[in-house]
């Protein structure tokens, strides 16, 4: 399980308990798991896409930077 925290500059749009998280990273889409290892990258443009209890939501983004570090996922995010 992964705590997750979405924010933007206006408000804070998700914070909660996820299964998986698919990023749009500046050198291609990649997907964060429980125990992925601690990382630091900047996002482009498309769509977050996060599974809560088996449910997927989907954000679209301008860009923004997301870290990930023992199972604790921030995005920062412009929408």
């Amino acid at each position: 399980m992964l705590t997750l925290k979405i924010v933007s500059p206006e408000k804070i749009i998700f914070s909660g308990e996820v299964d998986s998280v698919l990023v749009p990273g500046t050198l291609g889409e990649f997907e964060i798991l429980t125990d992925h290892a601690p990382i630091i990258s900047t996002l482009d443009a498309g769509r977050v896409v996060y599974s809560v209890k088996g449910t997927k939501k989907e954000l679209h983004i301008v860009g923004g930077f997301v870290e990930v570090k023992k199972n604790d996922v921030s995005l920062c995010v412009e929408v």
